[in-house]
């Protein structure tokens, strides 16, 4: 593996190293080709931002810093800038703006939250039995998916659901089969195979390997020494050998539509 595309730094206050400590990592692991994808900004009505987030006041800096680093380091690496982002609809238009604007290369979706933090949501990682919230999670990513704005899903199958298990299966196939249809790939989470997190679900990859969905990998790095993860690489491989996945390396970035800046 050559490649990773989900990385986080200092910038989203809740994750450890500068920017440079993880390419260097990355370097010594064999990556060429790297991103960052730092949680993209969000701003209230009432102006207050989210805490987990890269503060709209630094997009600024962190594109900056990226830039610099891609041609400091240019014969070693292709490094690209990115976020990581929700699919609000009423606040979609507003965040794609200001990613576009700050010259963003490529988004990555981590629905994290049904609606927008300006609303106290409950996480998508946080257990329920909800049916409406389990169908509105697969409604916000397969919407995400149609716009045509995100190169991968990031932890498909981070939504935990504890109620019934035939439910669980008809909705997120329906995950599956909009990656296929639209060819948005599914990613395998290297976080939550290092944290023995409730993802990667077994469940879920079975239904991708049924519906023959696109698949990647991504590290999920919180930490420069997890810019490249080995161990986790191992785990993903033999998830894919199990369910037949059809894994595709290295994602094709889709580029952010110019017409996005326009809108604001």
């Amino acid at each position: 593996m050559d490649f990773n595309y989900h990385t986080h730094t200092y910038h989203c206050h809740h994750a450890s190293g500068t920017p440079e400590e993880y390419v260097q990592r990355a370097v010594s692991g064999g990556i060429r080709f790297m991103g960052f994808s730092e949680h993209a900004p969000f701003m209230g009505a009432d102006g207050r931002e989210s805490l987990y987030r890269l503060p709209m006041s630094e997009i600024g800096v962190y594109a900056d810093e990226v830039r610099g680093l891609a041609e400091k380091y240019g014969n070693d690496m292709e490094i690209r800038l990115g976020l990581e982002m929700e699919y609000y609809p009423g606040s979609f238009s507003q965040m794609l703006g200001t990613a576009v604007q700050a010259g963003m290369e490529y988004l990555i979706l981590g629905q994290h939250f049904l609606e927008d933090e300006s609303q106290a949501p409950e996480s998508t990682a946080g257990e329920t039995a909800s049916a409406k919230r389990l169908r509105t999670y697969v409604s916000r990513v397969t919407e995400a998916v149609k716009s045509g704005c995100f190169t991968y899903i990031a932890h498909p199958d981070i939504f935990r659901f504890c109620g019934e298990p035939a439910l669980y299966l008809e909705e997120m196939r329906r995950i599956c089969v909009a990656s296929r249809e639209y060819g948005v790939p599914l990613e395998i989470n290297f976080l939550g195979l290092r944290d023995g997190r409730h993802y990667p679900n077994e469940a879920f990859w079975q239904l991708a390997g049924e519906e023959k969905a696109p698949v990647t990998f991504g590290f999920d790095a919180h930490a420069a020494q997890d810019a490249f993860d080995g161990e986790s690489l191992k785990k993903a491989e033999a998830l894919a050998q199990k369910y037949h996945l059809q894994v595709i390396g290295r994602p094709p970035l889709r580029a952010l539509p110019a017409a996005a800046a326009r809108r604001l």
